[in-house]
This record gives C-alpha cells, structure tokens and sequence, in this order.
C-alpha cells in the first residue's frame, strides 16, 4: 500500500470512529470534565449540607441516633465517616428490603452538623444530578451491558487518538508545521487539528484507564494481578449490615484506637457476609483496623497497597494526582466533545462539495457527449 494510500485508510478509519459514536462520546466526556470537580458541584447544588456550624465533634452515638430520626423503619446503619477538617458527619445507611440491582447498591446518606448533631439533609445515594452524572459516564445508563460498552468506547477512543496523530502529521516538511493554527480556511477545521494534536496523548491516557476500569479481570490479567479471595467488591457491597451487632460502636472504637491510636475517618458496620468492623484511621488513603464483632478483637490492616486497577482510578478520576493533571482530566472531556462537534460539520461539509463535485462532471459529460 502506497503512503497516500495508507493515509486514506486512516482517514476512513479515524472518519467513521468519530461519526459513529460521536452520539455516545459527547455526554461521555461532558460528564467526566464536570466530574472532576464533583465536591465543588456537590457543594454549589447543595449547600444545605455543608452549612455546618464548626469542626467540633461530639459522641458518635448521638450521631446515630440524629440519623435514625430521619431515616425509615427497618434501615440499617452501613457506616459513618467523620469530616478531615470543615465538613458534615456523613451516616450512610442501608434501606430495608433493598432489591438486587444493577451497579452500585443504594444508600440513603444523612448529613449532620458535626458540634451539635443536627440534620443538614437526607437522600439517597442514587439521585441527585451529580449520581446522574456518574451513571452517564459509567454505564451510559444502559443497565448489564452499559459497562462493557464504555469500555469499547475507551477502546475506539485509543485507535481514535493514534490515527488522529497520524493525520495531524504533516504530508509536507518538519512536523512543527503541523503546530500552526491556520491549516484550512475553515475554523471549526483549524480547531479540529490544533485541539486534537495537544490532547491526543492526555486522552489516550484516560481511554487507556477508561478501558482498564471497565475490563478490570481482562487487564488485571494481563498485569499479572492476583485474583481476589473470598466474595468479591460487588457482593460485599451488597452485604447487609447487621441489625444488631454483638459488639457496640464506641467499643469497635476504642479498640481500634488502642491498637492504631489516631483520628477515626470511617467506620463500616459488620455486615452478614463479613462481621467484624472495619475502622479507618488517618486522612488520605488511611490504615485499617478489624473488629471481630464477635470477640471485639482488633487486628490491624497492613498499610494499604496501591495496585494496578487502583492506580488506573486515581489516573482517570484525578483523585489524590494534583491540580495540574484535575485540570488535564477536565479539558480531556471538554476538547474531545469540541473534536466530535467539528469532525461532524466537516463531515457534513464534504458531503457538500463531493456532491456539488458530482453534480458538475455530470454536466460536463453530458456536455462532451
């Protein structure tokens, strides 16, 4: 195959990537750049549950109790995570006869005023626009095979940037001719080329991580990561916390903190798959400690271990990666949504004069006959 050739398959390659799923890529994207900033959001659409009234915190005990005010007959606390700084108490509970579902089960999240223990708000984990959001940019809200499909889109998504560079290049001198802004008469074309050449390698990133996320076993595979013992994440997160454990939250507490003394983050209620309590220490990442609810015996967690798949979140959301790469992430979803949007009006352009090109050889071979 000749160079021209070669080029042109590209192009109809990176052509029809582009319109097929330009319908899917644009909320996709739109909805991973505002999600990066998804605590900012949170705080602009509902600031009732930050309006807190300091820092002081009281007996979690009363914590609950707040909660179990507002929450309904039969719901079972899951867990409660203190604030690192100015914020709410956060009690999350399990609601009674919760269904099996597709994704993340339902949680209905009471905020409480941390020095008085006042109800700032109460809703479900699964409403709100910032939930909408990320359902959008997880499973596209096609329930079973909505994953999968992102994750094909992050696969299109890294043949997309590799033939995008590859018609950037230029067919003429150095490369940094291809840096120039004006290439076409045409600005949304002029766009299309500068965008595209300075997010190529971002986005190649994040479709990369994207894909990772969503075939977690497929890559964990191959990155040679070792098969989780025991019930998987989904199950454990559909476990159901116990109504009435055998060892009470301030003792759960006080012993995780006589073995890893430290500011209590999170605590997990044991639940009927696993029950002991799981109590988190220290900001950032944090250490474990587990509380047989049977015995109240504590064991400490071995400090966390990043591994592959979580490293490919950190990367993808942002989380604990800097201002520098949040701010990356964020045109990484607003510049391939532009892409989409011009690659189709050049599309619908060509379209334009390829006929009007037709359209004249017919008349002058109507004339020569």
């Amino acid at each position: 195959m000749t160079k021209i050739g070669l080029r042109n398959f590209w192009f109809q390659v990176h052509k029809w990537i582009g319109l097929i799923l330009a319908i899917l890529i644009i909320p996709l994207c739109v909805t991973g750049a505002a999600l990066v900033w998804d605590e900012a959001l949170d705080h602009g659409l509902n600031p009732q549950r930050y309006a807190v009234s300091g820092e002081q915190t009281i007996d979690p005990q009363l914590y609950i109790a707040a909660a179990k005010s507002v929450l309904k007959t039969g719901d079972r606390i899951q867990s409660i995570t203190f604030p690192n700084g100015e914020g709410p108490v956060v009690v999350a509970a399990t609601p009674a006869g919760m269904k099996p579902q597709a994704g993340p089960p339902a949680r209905t999240n009471v905020w409480l005023d941390p020095p008085t223990a006042r109800v700032l708000d109460c809703a479900s984990s699964n409403s709100g626009l910032i939930r909408a959001m990320h359902m959008i940019h997880g499973s596209l809200m096609i329930p079973v095979w909505g994953r999968s499909i992102v994750g094909w889109l992050g696969v299109a998504m890294l043949f997309s940037c590799f033939t995008g560079i590859w018609l950037w290049w230029p067919t003429v001198g150095k490369w940094v001719r291809g840096l120039r802004w004006r290439r076409h008469r045409h600005l949304d074309t002029n766009l299309h080329h500068l965008f595209g050449f300075w997010i190529a390698l971002p986005l190649f990133v994040l479709s990369l991580t994207g894909a990772w996320i969503s075939f977690p076993q497929f890559f964990g595979a191959m990155s040679g990561a070792q098969s989780q013992k025991g019930p998987d994440r989904a199950a454990m997160a559909r476990a159901k916390p116990l109504e009435a454990p055998k060892t009470g939250l301030d003792t759960a507490i006080a012993s995780a903190q006589a073995a890893l003394p430290g500011d209590v983050v999170m605590v997990a209620w044991p639940t009927d798959l696993k029950p002991e309590w799981t109590v988190t220490i220290g900001a950032g990442a944090g250490r474990q400690v587990k509380i047989d609810d049977a015995t109240g015996a504590a064991k400490v967690s071995p400090p966390p271990r990043e591994d592959t798949a979580r490293l490919m979140r950190r990367i993808h959301d942002g989380t604990r990666m800097g201002l520098v790469w949040q701010v990356v992430i964020f045109l990484g979803g607003l510049l391939p949504a532009i892409l989409a949007i011009t690659g189709v009006i050049m599309w619908w352009r060509a379209r334009g004069w390829k006929a009007e090109l037709k359209a004249r050889q017919k008349v002058r071979a109507v004339v020569k006959a």
